[in-house]
């Protein structure tokens, strides 16, 4: 899990330097907490919580 959330802060803060992606409305940071978000609860629903 740390690892999860260690890879998100980075894509998060640097991604948009490492891979080159423009985001000015800020869709590709919304995209990427969305899909963090639910992947928390498919974790969370899978392992029977």
């Amino acid at each position: 899990m740390g690892v999860a959330i260690a890879m998100f802060i980075a894509l998060f803060g640097w991604g948009a330097g490492y891979f080159g992606w423009h985001d000015p409305e800020g869709k590709v940071q919304l995209a990427l907490f969305t899909s963090f978000i639910l992947g928390i609860i498919g974790g969370y629903k899978a392992k029977g919580g």
